[in-house]
């Protein structure tokens, strides 16, 4: 794709990364197949290659619309175009761009505006949000159904979580809305590390990942909070008292991955940011290396009345981590039957705040989703990411869990 450059941007790191990338795009159309907004609306302006051409008029310097916007918002950022094109062209990175350039051109409605900054001052926010979130659940059982639906059902309690005792050690990352959501997930990593001679530890002062921010168009806002869980991190990194630092929610999992990336020109940050990226780690990638241990621990629990199990496998985990069939690989170890997923490849509709600015379509990709998940008649269904698991939630029949706390509990149940 040739390009010809506005001179606000062509000379600044932004402008020559996405120079680059619109470079890559060959206009071959296969993103077109795997996009989930396309095949909804079949609108070649809500498939990747249309924003590739909507972005490119916006770098060139012709006049951006609310229509550009409209289009750029309509997409989930899932990836499933990257995982596809053949020429690698990097489409995350480049609507991140387009998007934040958008955001200070064209005017959003009073409404937009003030729900995503709502969005992006309660979500990153733990205490705020756990606040808020106890205060629906106590007028929970009051409201109608349709509002009941709006408030989501917390997902148990954290357990006992495993005292550091080991010589191998890794941080965790708490999150913003996962300890209020579903308090068990991390606890219940930690007690399957624990099982294996790794000890799970907090830093207190790391939280929200930046990515709901960031991914609001609030961009220096989210590298704020970038920066703040580096600083947090960095004396245990320093002192080589973590080896690594795991995420049990792939949406955060993708953007830490990406800290070395997005605060690359920044002078202070950028070392240790390319360090704290090279140190992240699915939990998936740190259970893969000792899966023959796990195998070995749930053997006794084989038998012929095996969990069938769908596994719905996270857009930022199949195609921003580009871990696939790892999950599986774990789970197939340690004695659950899997069942086959018809077009494992497609979005949920989470997408982070998605659901609840394109609920339409959202809801839309839920309901497709949930079809194929529930299409092998499973006992459960398993996810890797906490959005995820809470819009599933909301959709499927069956019980949704994150499919560590499965792990956790077979161990347990030895």
């Amino acid at each position: 794709m040739q390009t010809k450059l506005a001179d606000f941007i062509k000379n600044s790191p932004e402008g020559q990364e996405a120079d680059e990338i619109l470079r890559s795009c060959v206009h071959c159309g296969f993103c077109l197949a795997t996009c989930p907004t396309y095949q909804l609306l079949g609108d070649e302006l809500d498939s990747p290659r249309g924003r590739i051409y909507l972005m490119k008029q916006l770098l060139e310097g012709q006049p951006v619309t609310e229509k550009t916007q409209l289009h750029l918002d309509r997409c989930l950022t899932c990836r499933a175009c990257e995982t596809t094109c053949p020429s690698g062209v990097r489409y995350g990175a480049l609507v991140d761009i387009g998007r934040g350039i958008v955001e200070k051109q064209v005017k959003r409605n009073l409404y937009s505006e003030v729900m995503r900054f709502t969005l992006r001052k309660v979500l990153p926010n733990a205490l705020l949000f756990n606040t808020l979130f106890k205060a629906g659940q106590l007028v929970r059982p009051m409201l109608p159904s349709s509002l009941k639906k709006k408030i989501p059902a917390r997902l148990g309690t954290a357990q006992t979580w495993p005292a550091a005792r080991h010589a191998r050690a890794m941080l965790v990352l708490d999150g913003c809305v996962q300890p209020a959501l579903a308090p068990n997930i991390n606890a219940a990593c930690a007690r399957v590390l624990d099982r294996l001679g790794i000890s799970l530890i907090k830093a207190e002062k790391a939280g929200c990942c930046g990515a709901v921010t960031f991914h609001l168009n609030a961009q220096t806002e989210g590298l704020d909070y970038m920066r703040r869980n580096i600083d947090a991190w960095w004396p245990y990194v320093e002192q080589e008292k973590a080896e690594a630092i795991v995420m049990t929610a792939s949406g955060c999992g993708v953007t830490v991955k990406d800290y070395g990336h997005l605060l690359s020109h920044d002078r202070e940050y950028a070392e240790k940011a390319a360090t704290i990226s090279a140190m992240t780690k699915d939990i998936s990638e740190i259970l893969l290396a000792e899966k023959d241990r796990l195998r070995k621990l749930t053997e006794s629990k084989k038998d012929g009345n095996q969990t069938k199990l769908a596994f719905h496998s996270p857009c930022t985990l199949q195609h921003g981590l580009k871990i696939r069939g790892t999950v599986e690989q774990i789970l197939v170890a340690t004695g659950f039957d899997l069942t086959v997923v018809p077009n494992a490849h497609l979005c949920c509709g989470s997408a982070g705040t998605y659901s609840i600015l394109q609920p339409e379509l959202s809801q839309q990709l839920l309901k497709n989703k949930v079809d194929a998940l529930e299409s092998g008649q499973p006992d459960q269904i398993a996810t890797a990411n906490i959005g995820c698991l809470m819009h599933l939630q909301n959709g499927a029949a069956i019980s949704v869990k994150h499919w560590i706390e499965l792990i956790d509990q077979r161990l347990s149940a030895l």
